[in-house]
């Protein structure tokens, strides 16, 4: 079966520059006076901001923020330094119902604009290069997310960068919860670093942090559920401040199924 692919590419405002590898270390030049959209092609995601009215945060449909003069804010944006599509979550923010912290993050869609929401069997990957900025504890920067299928609202799997410098990954342990944490790397902050968190089989996923790949099972409970991806700065503390919080800069991104 021919890969369906929706590639994130980095790009200069003139045309493409070129892409980051699955596992690539190297990013190619984004413009610094574009919005995120005038780098990437955002059409299969929207964002959610940790800004608008109690447990309903703000949410930023791919339409706008697609182009050069797209959508970005203070929570979303291109930094103006090295072209980076960043992500700000502060502690004290808007969340979701389902959740106490607040989160600049994009959520995969389809690219008729409904929300992606795949089946486990084939095969689906997310790739990502990136590097935590700051972080006041613990971020999520990746994840695969339940969708239909019940009446769970937990993720299958979470990546998380801990101020350590420790890259963890959360499996779920069923829809009904609990997590188990593995360790599978680790970072300094602000280096740049990669991740590729994949499904094969429908059976198991793998997870592949700076090249080295881990395997788990998925357990049967979860056989229900549809899957889809996100991926931003999912903040894992809160206080009352605005200022403190995570910031995380992405260079590459790659979203595939098949």
């Amino acid at each position: 079966m021919r890969s369906r692919s929706k590639i994130l590419v980095l790009a200069t405002a003139a045309g493409i520059a070129g892409t980051i590898g699955l596992l690539g270390t190297t990013a190619h030049a984004t413009s610094p006076s574009v919005a995120p959209g005038g780098n990437f092609n955002l059409s299969v995601w929207q964002l959610q901001e940790p800004v608008g009215s109690p447990g309903s945060p703000t949410t930023i449909s791919s339409a706008r923020l697609q182009g050069a003069n797209g959508f970005q804010d203070s929570y979303f944006y291109t930094d103006t330094r090295d072209g980076a599509m960043t992500f700000w979550a502060p502690e004290k923010g808007v969340t979701t119902p389902n959740s106490n912290y607040a989160r600049s993050e994009l959520r995969e869609m389809n690219s008729n604009g409904s929300s992606a929401n795949w089946s486990l069997s084939g095969a689906h990957k997310l790739n990502a290069t990136l590097r935590v900025v700051s972080v006041t504890s613990n971020v999520c920067v990746g994840q695969i997310h339940l969708g239909t299928g019940g009446s769970s609202t937990k993720p299958l799997i979470e990546l998380y960068y801990r101020a350590s410098g420790d890259i963890v990954a959360g499996l779920e342990n069923s829809p009904s919860g609990g997590q188990t944490p593995h360790t599978v790397g680790h970072v300094a902050i602000g280096k740049t670093w990669s991740y590729t968190i994949a499904v094969s089989g429908g059976h198991t996923i793998d997870l592949t942090v700076n090249g080295s790949t881990t395997h788990y099972p998925i357990p049967s409970s979860f056989n229900a559920y549809k899957q889809y991806f996100k991926a931003g700065s999912y903040n894992q503390s809160s206080s009352s401040s605005t200022t403190k919080g995570a910031r995380v800069a992405f260079y590459g991104l790659t979203v595939s199924h098949s």
